[in-house]
């Protein structure tokens, strides 16, 4: 009895094994004339806009706002979680200069986490399709007041065709940056 168990098991193993041969062959034969698949609707993107993502922290810890205005191009918008918001990159520039410039005094950003994205099809309303970059990082500022604050960010920068930046939304809690700024 045992022997015919085992004979009737291996005969039963060896017609999976042709069977799944067949179906293999079946499948390499359909995909051949099948229809191309579809894009995902998110892939991920490039590892360059991770770089520019860096190298635009970098360029505004050292206070160089003109080097880090150069990723913009002239038409974006700069929006806070809060609301409001910067059109223009002239704009953009008169804020962050003025704030290097006159409000902090230093500014590091650590434990940063970069996700570059490519949005293939939006999955509803206004949503931009296209390149994102997500940046997540801890923000230590030193204020020209001599107040001193840390705290998280997080940033979405959406590229134009051009690979300039044209939207960026921060998250941020702005009632401890407005409170260690009171006078």
């Amino acid at each position: 009895m045992k022997k015919l168990f085992l004979f009737v098991a291996g005969c039963v193993c060896i017609m999976a094994c042709n069977n799944k041969t067949s179906d293999q062959t079946t499948a390499k034969d359909s995909t051949a004339t099948a229809e191309p698949k579809p894009l995902p609707q998110t892939e991920f993107a490039d590892q360059k806009y991770t770089d520019i993502g860096k190298k635009g922290n970098a360029q505004m810890e050292s206070g160089d706002v003109d080097g880090w205005l150069t990723q913009f191009s002239d038409n974006a918008h700069y929006n806070w979680s809060g609301g409001d918001s910067l059109v223009g990159k002239a704009a953009i520039a008169a804020y962050w200069k003025n704030r290097r410039a006159k409000v902090i005094d230093s500014i590091k950003f650590s434990y940063d986490i970069w996700l570059p994205i490519k949005v293939n099809t939006p999955q509803k309303g206004p949503d931009r399709a296209g390149i994102w970059l997500l940046g997540w990082s801890q923000v230590n500022v030193k204020y020209k007041n001599g107040k001193k604050l840390t705290f998280w960010h997080h940033t979405d920068y959406h590229f134009d065709n051009n690979d300039k930046v044209d939207l960026v939304v921060q998250y941020l809690d702005r009632a401890p940056i407005n409170a260690a700024l009171k006078k």
